[in-house]
């Protein structure tokens, strides 16, 4: 067994190690090709304060840009006897250039490393979710200008009230999207702050440049203060959480809806045939199985923060082996997410809606607000129209006029999708997720 980093002269118990080590080598597989981009950046560093000669750091970072390639093309392993990533990066470096493979682990720490590391990884699923939040939004936004002279119920207390359209419907979701996307940015810039430096929170001896590592990183700025940047474990996670869970909630309420409307007592909308499956006993069952996965792991998404808070809420300043249990519900979250996004996405572009909904009469009451109105327009005051219809409908003498013309923005007749859609590109320009793309292609080029 190889020793670990860490280790002084003795072996630890194996199952206290198993114990201890937990999920981490698999968990460490998200973060594998930023802990290289960190290293990095953290020898082109060292470089310059004379921590590293100028070939050694051409050597190092040789060598790390094919551990690099390894991450992406899935080639790349934590043994069985390493410990984490950073270990097995370290191990790597100095297998190949023996003695210099250990400099790289001047001036940080394994705490301010993870960090770097969640950072990177964050920064990088959160532009994958902000993209699919993105193509679902544009499928919303389609169907809600295809179908939006449709009418459909609107419904309060579960009750018929008024007439809302699939324009609305489809548009409400859409415009959701857009706050969500207002959260996923402020995880974003909350984020994207550099926290390399910092050590095991209480900074170095050495004269690292912060500012140098910031720049090569592609971050906006750094977190300062390096007791904060330790801090910031756990609640960097919680704080993406959130983000992650209220896009979760848009897409389990419109999940809801979608199953709801689909059923054969609404037969408002029909789902496509591959995203329902049958029962084993019913012949005639078309369940809408997918939205209901997305429903239920949109609600399991809606407890990360919960479950993190958990986690950290009782621990005083510094690191804590806590943490590391915050990456096991926290690291898989944005795949889990991102494929709710896409099936959702799916759906929606191939959803059917029925566009004679209003043909039942069960339907015709939601047009009474609508009556009451017209009264009140020609002059009877809107109490008494109020009471004649309710009097016509207990009498059964209420006769709909379904012809409705509602222009204010917003309503069935202004949708307003051009303003929604400006409001999401507004939001999804001001990420500039540019700045990243050319930090990271220079410093793997470098």
């Amino acid at each position: 067994m190889a020793n670990k980093l860490w280790e002084k002269n003795f072996e630890v118990n194996q199952e206290i190690e198993r114990f201890t080590v937990g999920k981490d080598r698999e968990m460490d597989l998200y973060l594998a090709k930023y802990d290289v981009l960190g290293s990095m950046a953290h020898i082109t560093m060292l470089e310059s304060i004379g921590l590293l000669e100028k070939d050694e750091l051409q050597q190092l970072l040789a060598e790390l840009r094919h551990i690099y390639a390894s991450c992406e093309d899935g080639t790349f392993v934590i043994e069985d006897d390493i410990e984490d990533v950073h270990s097995q990066v370290e191990m790597l470096l100095t297998r190949k250039l023996g003695d210099m493979g250990k400099k790289i682990h001047s001036g940080r720490s394994r705490n301010d490393q993870v960090l770097v590391d969640l950072k990177l990884f964050i920064r990088q699923e959160l532009r994958e979710v902000a993209e699919a939040v993105k193509v679902l939004f544009d499928e919303l936004i389609n169907k809600s200008n295809q179908y939006k002279d449709v009418l459909m119920p609107g419904y309060t207390h579960l009750q018929v009230a008024m007439p809302s359209s699939f324009g609305l419907w489809f548009g409400a979701y859409a415009e959701s999207l857009t706050d969500d996307m207002l959260f996923l940015q402020a995880a974003y810039r909350m984020t994207n702050r550099n926290p390399l430096g910092s050590a095991a929170g209480y900074g170095s001896s050495f004269p690292l440049n912060r500012t140098m590592t910031t720049q090569l990183l592609g971050f906006d700025s750094m977190n300062y203060n390096v007791v904060y940047a330790q801090m910031g474990r756990g609640k960097t996670e919680r704080n993406v959480g959130f983000a992650i869970a209220t896009i979760a909630g848009t897409l389990a309420k419109m999940a809801f809806d979608a199953c709801l409307f689909n059923s054969q007592n609404f037969s408002f909308i029909k789902l496509p045939k591959e995203c329902t499956t049958g029962s084993s006993i019913m012949p005639h069952k078309k369940n809408p199985d997918v939205f209901e996965l997305i429903r239920a792991k949109s609600n399991k998404l809606q407890a990360l923060p919960q479950q993190i808070t958990l986690i950290m809420n009782n621990l005083p300043v510094g690191y804590f082996r806590d943490l590391q249990i915050i990456k096991e519900v926290f690291l898989p979250a944005f795949d889990e997410l991102k494929d709710c996004l896409q099936m959702a996405a799916y759906i929606i572009k191939h959803i059917e809606v029925n566009e004679h909904i209003l043909d039942d009469p069960k339907y015709d009451l939601m047009f009474s607000v609508e009556e009451v109105n017209r009264l009140a327009a020609e002059g009877m005051p809107f109490r008494d129209a109020y009471k004649k219809v309710g009097m016509d409908i207990e009498a059964g003498r209420f006769t709909p006029h379904k012809q409705i013309h509602h222009t204010h923005e917003g309503s069935i007749g202004c949708l307003c999708n051009d303003e929604i859609s400006r409001l999401m590109q507004q939001t999804l320009s001001e990420f500039h997720f540019e700045r990243i793309d050319q930090a990271i292609q220079k410093l793997l080029q470098s």
